[in-house]
């Protein structure tokens, strides 16, 4: 069993302040601040949420960069007890507007950089303002400053009753099959369990600096990166941007990152990049994490040559779980493996009748333990396939070894992961079958030469379509409903789509086409 310190996000900052007020929590470019001003400017933003009349079990949506205004908005959230929803900031409008009126948000936090995207969400969400952290062109009722909200004379209210443990603490959302986001619960205990049984995985010490340039919208970055150096009164480096990524070299080097967390596409980079001498001879990163698909045998090999004095752990997790699940150990890895399960968890793999398997026979993987969400938000049936007497059922599948090193065999059976985040084809199919001239859609993946996954669209049009949409037309129009992550790099056209006995479409037979056709093809295919 696993124990915790804290009930909530809130006590880590008030712990903090107390015990080292002086102490840098967030390194930002060449401002610095410290642990009781963090805790000042959570208390002054909790203050003025109350009296606009955020209480406790309220749904509070971010859609905000890399900043200091996200974390203070989290802690500010989760001292009154509200449930933070934070937001993949590559959607659309569309997008947004199906999560904030499944999860009912009352208020929302935008960057002024998505504007194009938010500033319109009032008409048809139940948001009654918008907290812009960022300047912005027009503030009213509805359109409020976060920088003049913190400015203002500092506020009485007090906390009567702070969150539990078992409280509602953020919603993530995450694509399910069907297309539609679905927002998997997320307690207090859920989330401080991955930043307990982290710390024990990787020997984390208060004068260790995390460096975080990932979206802080993404599940591990956020209890990994985020919350877990705020619990055990770590250091927070934010960079606001990946480009140019040089800038994430150097602030690693002038801040003497220890904790660097990346995604295959990173590290591949890293790889090939020529890296000055002077970061690597003065890095002091001690320790690269890797997550969100799998690094070949090679780069692995080739990453432990290039940096030698600092280790590469692989590890798996989703956000069901928190979303760390295993994780490779500083004193031992495997190759290709993504470790045994973290301390308190308990991973099995299973037949299709939910019976265990023995060790190194492939089947699901499962997972109990503290990190189990409480359910996906107003989906009873989706919660009930995927969460089973305390067990999540990740449809992902794998294998165990004799040392409880869990080994990924393959992923959820669409699911495409490219440069780190997930895409799921039915999301994408479905706005392809909103063009009249489109009979049928599949969407897949293909793999590339760094092991990352391409977007490819397969379409068949409608009999007596006598001039189809093209592939840039068909482009334009994804663009305006989904993310630009989203967009498939190729589309390629068919007469007849392979399908089974019931009509359905053959996906496998589609990855076999699409791993046939020349991967500097850029000309649409005609099969």
């Amino acid at each position: 069993m696993l124990g915790y310190n804290f009930h909530n996000f809130y006590e880590m900052v008030e712990h903090n302040a107390k015990e080292k007020p002086k102490k840098t929590l967030l390194f930002i470019d060449d401002q610095k601040t410290s642990n009781l001003a963090l805790k000042q400017k959570t208390d002054a933003l909790a203050d003025f949420l109350y009296e606009f009349g955020i209480r406790s079990g309220d749904t509070v949506a971010l859609i905000v960069a890399n900043s200091e205004e996200f974390i203070v908005s989290l802690l500010a959230l989760s001292k009154i007890g509200a449930v933070s929803v934070p937001i993949n900031t590559f959607l659309k409008r569309e997008e947004f507007e199906h999560i904030l009126n499944d999860c009912g948000a009352k208020l929302l936090f935008s960057s002024a950089t998505y504007a194009k995207e938010t500033k319109r969400l009032f008409s048809s969400t139940k948001i009654e303002a918008i907290i812009w952290t960022e300047e912005y062109e027009y503030y009213d009722d509805k359109n409020l400053s976060y920088k003049s909200i913190m400015s203002r004379p500092k506020g009485v209210y007090k906390t009567t009753k702070r969150p539990a443990i078992d409280d509602l603490a953020c919603i993530v959302y995450t694509s399910g099959t069907t297309g539609k986001p679905k927002g998997a619960m997320l307690s207090y205990r859920n989330m401080l369990s991955n930043m307990v049984a982290a710390k024990i995985a990787f020997k984390i010490e208060p004068n260790d600096r995390f460096i975080v340039y990932l979206p802080m919208f993404h599940t591990f970055t956020l209890t990994i990166m985020v919350l877990l150096p705020i619990y055990f009164g770590s250091s927070i480096v934010v960079v606001r941007s990946v480009f140019p990524f040089s800038n994430i070299l150097k602030q690693t080097l002038l801040k003497r990152v220890t904790i660097f967390l990346g995604v295959p596409t990173v590290y591949n980079a890293l790889i090939k990049a020529k890296i000055p001498w002077y970061f690597m001879w003065f890095h002091k990163v001690r320790l690269f994490i890797s997550g969100s698909a799998p690094l070949s045998e090679k780069s692995l090999i080739d990453f432990k040559q290039k940096f030698t004095r600092g280790v590469l752990l692989e590890g798996y997790g989703l956000s069901e779980c928190s979303p760390a699940v295993a994780v490779n150990r500083l004193e031992k890895q495997k190759p290709l493996s993504v470790g045994p399960a973290l301390p308190g968890y308990e991973i099995k793999i299973v037949d299709e009748e939910m019976m265990e398997l023995p060790l190194n026979e492939v089947g699901e993987i499962i997972v109990k333990g503290d990190c189990a969400m409480q359910g996906y938000l107003n989906k009873p049936e989706s919660t009930a396939e995927t969460l089973m007497n305390g067990w999540i059922r990740t449809g992902d599948l794998g294998r165990l070894d004799e040392d409880g090193f869990l080994f990924i065999v393959d992923r959820k059976k669409d699911l495409i992961i490219s440069k780190g985040i997930n895409i799921y084809p039915r999301e994408i199919e479905e706005i392809l079958y909103q063009l009249s001239d489109i009979e049928i859609a599949a969407v897949i993946g293909k793999k590339s030469e760094l092991g990352d996954e391409d977007v490819i669209a397969f379409v068949q049009f409608k009999d007596g379509v006598t001039e189809p949409m093209s592939e840039l037309q068909i482009k334009k129009y994804l663009k305006q409903h989904l993310a630009n992550f989203k967009i498939p790099k190729h589309i390629y056209f068919s007469k007849e789509l392979p399908k089974n006995a019931t009509g359905k479409v053959l996906k496998r037979v589609l990855k076999e086409r699409a791993e046939s056709i020349a991967s500097d093809d850029l000309e649409t295919e005609i099969l």
